[in-house]
Order: structure tokens, then C-alpha cells, then sequence
């Protein structure tokens, strides 16, 4: 069986949220650097100055990422990225069709994690590159059932939704 999605185009603003938290996840251990500066800076007796860089340093952390996603939705070589496209997703393999006649394979070897959401499932190809199919873009209940049967097969389905 194959699924043939509705035409979608992914919001850059849910491009921009999904990678930023990915990104803060995959880094996580960087939390661990402001409150050690902030231990340094108390223990000789500065700890206003340590307070003051431990909050700048995790806001700048937190800016360098946003501002890092937010303009790779403005460049001009991404706008691809952000493109309408209609998929095909069978056990195989996932086809990203611009139109009848041309697309693209992506070999489900190529998937190294799977996401079910609420809303969608998200499928992640490197930590910030991944492919984001939310349920409206299906046609029936069946479809959905169908890709996450397939997705599970595949061993990359996780068992809790996030939200």
C-alpha cells in the first residue's frame, strides 16, 4: 500500500520551535556551564557580578540558537525547505514529490528517529533536519494507522505521544 499525502508546506515558525528545543536537548550538559560561573564568581564573594554573567551568558545561549534557526527560514538558498510538497510513503521508502512526475527518495536507512505527536509524526534525519507530517495532511484515519504500523515495523516509533 502507499500513502499519497494532501500538497504541505511546513510553517517555518514549527520548523524554528522543533529544532530550537532539539537543539537545547542535544545540548543539554551546556546548562551545567552559567551556574558553575556563577560558583566561581560566589566563592569570591562577587556573586551579583556571577549572577549577572550566569543569566547573560544562558540568554545569549538561548539567542545564538533562535536567531540561528529564524534565519535559515529567511535565507534565500533554504526556501526549498519551505516548499509545498505532496509525499508517498510506503514500506520502502518516502517520496517527496514537487509535482506528478518529479521528487525525491528519502530510504527509510536515512531515518534515525521517529516522533509521534499529538498533531503529527516527526521524522528526524540528522538532529535538525527532519520531516514533519502533521495528521491533516492524510486523507483517512487509515493512512495515519498505515504509516505508523509502518514506522513501528521500521523499530522507530517511540511509545508516548509528546505533546
Amino acid at each position: 500500500m502507499i500513502v499519497k499525502t494532501k500538497k504541505y508546506k511546513i510553517d517555518p515558525d514549527v520548523y524554528v520551535k522543533i529544532s530550537f528545543v532539539n537543539a537545547l536537548k542535544q545540548w543539554w550538559w551546556v546548562w551545567f556551564i552559567p551556574p558553575a560561573i556563577f560558583l566561581i564568581f560566589l566563592a569570591f564573594g562577587l556573586w551579583g557580578w556571577g549572577l549577572g554573567v550566569a543569566i547573560t551568558l544562558s540568554g545569549l545561549y538561548l539567542l545564538f540558537w533562535y536567531i540561528q534557526f529564524k534565519g535559515l527560514t529567511m535565507h534565500e538558498k533554504s526556501k526549498p525547505l519551505f516548499d509545498k510538497y505532496a509525499y508517498d510513503i510506503n514500506s520502502k521508502r518516502i517520496m517527496m514529490m514537487v509535482d506528478a512526475k518529479r521528487g525525491s527518495e528519502i530510504k527509510w536507512d536515512k531515518i534515525i528517529k521517529v516522533e509521534k505527536r499529538e498533531d503529527a509524526f516527526v521524522l528526524y534525519m540528522s538532529k535538525f533536519e527532519f520531516l514533519y507530517f502533521p495528521f491533516t495532511i492524510f486523507k483517512s484515519e487509515n493512512e495515519i494507522k498505515f504509516v505508523e504500523t509502518v514506522i513501528r515495523r521500521k523499530g522507530y516509533l517511540n511509545t508516548e505521544i509528546k505533546k
